[in-house]
């Protein structure tokens, strides 16, 4: 059997489940997953190796009408997905009104490639006639996919998803060494494992200010000691992230440390420190330095 390999990209709007479908596809705990809409920032990728194949999958940002210069950025990397895949899976759910972003879907409709969309949380569905109606209503939407009714929660029909996946794959050597789990440096899942916490911990526009950045990764063999920076926009912002008496801030460090340690299996040291860089999400240079932007 010829090996096959392949770019397969994750798009969808916010909060439908393309992280949780990612990390279910991948076996690992790539994206970050919360409640909160526009938790992913980057194109994040995963890489799935068997003897066979190598699929490499691309979580993107929710597409959104941008309001700021880091969600501008943040939709070209979702448009962006739409060039160089050999499949789009295009993430929806029972819940959102399939006419959102209908520039964006337009798009998709035109695409040459092979189109898997996805309905994801069908779990929540109460009746198979809401379900039927709501895959008709798609198919008239992008009428050259195909529609995977999945729960990527509860991991229903996933496995069969992903075997058309492979069946979709073009022959091809792989692109990354067979022992590859992403392509994006240690840092950036500390950074993606704070930004959670701080996700998960914060009210309102709190986590949106945010911007964290590893300065110091220093690794042994059962140890690790990092440094790293959280950045908001305003003072009033720095003293809500350090809480009464450096109380918030300690919960975030201790949350974090936990997960870090359980991604890398090494015990770890975690220095946390608050940084105030008035209006960065508008900044060309500070999203440059974060990353953002080429």
């Amino acid at each position: 059997m010829e090996h096959k390999a392949g770019f397969v990209n994750i798009v969808g709007n916010p909060n439908v489940g393309k992280s949780t479908l990612m990390n279910d596809l991948v076996g690992e705990r790539i994206s970050i997953i919360t409640s909160k809409a526009q938790t992913t920032r980057h194109r994040i990728m995963g890489i799935v190796n068997t003897p066979d194949y190598q699929i490499v999958f691309s979580d993107t940002p929710g597409v959104l009408q941008p309001k700021y210069k880091l969600q501008e950025s943040m939709l070209n990397f979702s448009e962006g997905a739409l060039v160089d895949a050999d499949v789009l899976i295009y993430v929806t759910d029972v819940v959102e009104d399939p006419s959102k972003n209908a520039d964006f879907l337009a798009k998709v409709a035109k695409e040459k490639i092979p189109v898997l969309l996805v309905i994801n949380k069908i779990d929540l569905v109460k009746e198979q006639k809401e379900l039927e109606d709501l895959t008709e209503r798609w198919r008239g939407i992008l009428p050259n996919a195909e529609v995977f009714p999945i729960s990527a929660k509860e991991g229903f029909n996933t496995d069969n998803l992903l075997k058309r996946i492979v069946e979709l794959l073009p022959v091809s050597a792989p692109y990354f060494g067979k022992d590859a789990l992403t392509d994006k440096p240690a840092r950036f899942f500390v950074t993606e494992i704070i930004r959670e916490k701080i996700l998960t911990l914060y009210e309102k526009e709190i986590p949106y200010s945010v911007e964290v950045i590893v300065e110091k990764f220093e690794e042994k063999d059962k140890s690790i000691h990092i440094m790293a920076v959280i950045y908001v926009e305003r003072d009033s912002q720095k003293g809500i992230i350090i809480g009464h008496q450096g109380s918030k801030i300690k919960k975030v460090g201790m949350e974090a440390r936990k997960d870090i340690e359980k991604f890398f299996d090494k015990s770890v040291f975690l220095e946390l420190f608050v940084k105030v860089e008035p209006n960065w999400r508008n900044r060309e240079n500070k999203l440059r330095s974060f990353g953002y932007m080429e």
